[in-house]
């Protein structure tokens, strides 16, 4: 790295493309501002923006931070913070934030930052990374080994994040690594966040279509009311349940969604079994987010379509609120079947599309690709 002149420390955050570049340019309107008025060395800072893949074709943090070293050594950059929306492990831990303070790196996985607050959180998380490595170097008899350097306040701030010692062989010299039942939770709640799971609400246009075409002739067909008069709560209830796990089911089946390791160590399994549990919650998210949105549909629907006379006539019920609720509830779940039927019209690539981010779909399909050259060789 290039030391700026006149005082003025560069801060180049290295965002990959989409969720992370778009973070990346709303921190950058404060963030010199912000790390000016915290810095104690009264410097002065100049924050850049570079959108690139750094992590494409690999997950691994070591060689993660190598291309941003090497990516930082050929500009005028002081300070390198990288930013990926990818869920990064090392020795079976789940990485939050890595710092070279030899060479002013940092690399921080963003899903450890849960799936609330994001932006905040991100911002905060860049600001003490580049106060860490801008700080005073540990003063007494030598430097501190590596590994063993004072916790910066992102031991602090980041809860439940915590330090762990960085491999010998490794660029970085201080590791964050997310930690017990809650950290899972919160990388967990930061992979669904990235994915944005309402996308896959428009991303189902055919699905939709078939399930409203299905509501629309559930609600005017006499048996169904009948049915819907005669179902209890609990069975409506099931119902719901039982359509929407068809439609999450037949969609991670349909689309080919389902992530399996070509590797069998722990670690790999580990990853696998973040990577499902993430795709059950994205796609079931979306579709309860298509499932009230066709409940409503159908209460709108039958309060436009439905008569008291000929309801009352062919159910001996007359026709009330809570009629309208429970036949467009019963509707909601029978449309939702067709429109678990309907998706099959949705090619595999617009439901991933739809259900991923644009670095989780890049991912998939190396990892895709990797297991078709391994069954040719």
């Amino acid at each position: 790295m290039r030391t700026s002149p006149q005082d003025v420390t560069v801060v180049a955050l290295l965002a990959d493309p989409d969720a992370p570049t778009e973070i990346a340019h709303r921190m950058a309107r404060v963030l010199s501002t912000r790390l000016a008025d915290t810095s104690p060395q009264e410097r002065r800072f100049e924050v850049t923006v570079v959108s690139e893949p750094f992590t494409a074709g690999t997950e691994d943090p070591h060689t993660l931070m190598r291309r941003i070293k090497d990516r930082g050594s050929a500009e005028d950059w002081d300070i390198v913070v990288a930013l990926t929306d990818l869920p990064l492990h090392s020795h079976g831990r789940r990485l939050a934030v890595d710092l070279s303070h030899e060479h002013g790196l940092a690399l921080l996985s963003l899903p450890s930052l849960g799936g609330l607050r994001l932006q905040t959180r991100a911002r905060r998380a860049v600001e003490e990374a580049v106060l860490a490595l801008t700080g005073p170097k540990d003063s007494g008899a030598g430097e501190r080994p590596r590994g063993e350097r004072r916790p910066s306040p992102l031991a602090h701030r980041l809860t439940p994040v915590r330090p762990g010692g960085a491999g010998e062989e490794e660029t970085a010299d201080l590791r964050y690594v997310v930690g017990g039942p809650r950290g899972y939770l919160r990388v967990l709640a930061g992979m669904v966040r990235a994915n944005r799971p309402w996308r896959l609400v428009p991303g189902l246009s055919k699905a939709l279509a078939a399930a409203l075409a299905t509501g629309a002739v559930a609600t005017v067909n006499s048996t169904v009311w009948s049915l819907a008069e005669a179902l209890s709560t609990p069975r409506l209830v099931i119902a719901m349940v039982g359509s929407v796990a068809l439609m999450i089911g037949w969609l991670i089946v349909d689309a080919e969604l389902w992530h399996r390791s070509a590797e069998g160590s722990p670690e790999a399994r580990q990853r696998a079994r973040l990577y499902n549990t993430s795709t059950v919650l994205t796609v079931g998210i979306g579709v309860l987010v298509c499932y009230g949105g066709l409940l409503l549909i159908n209460v709108v629907w039958a309060l436009f379509i439905l008569n008291d006379q000929v309801f009352a006539s062919l159910t001996r019920e007359p026709l009330d609120a809570t009629d309208y609720w429970t036949l467009s509830w019963f509707v909601a779940s029978t449309a939702t079947v067709g429109g678990a039927l309907g998706s099959g019209l949705e090619s595999d690539e617009a439901i991933r599309a739809a259900a991923y981010s644009k670095r989780e779909q890049e991912r998939r399909q190396m990892a895709q690709d990797d297991r078709g050259d391994q069954r040719v060789t």
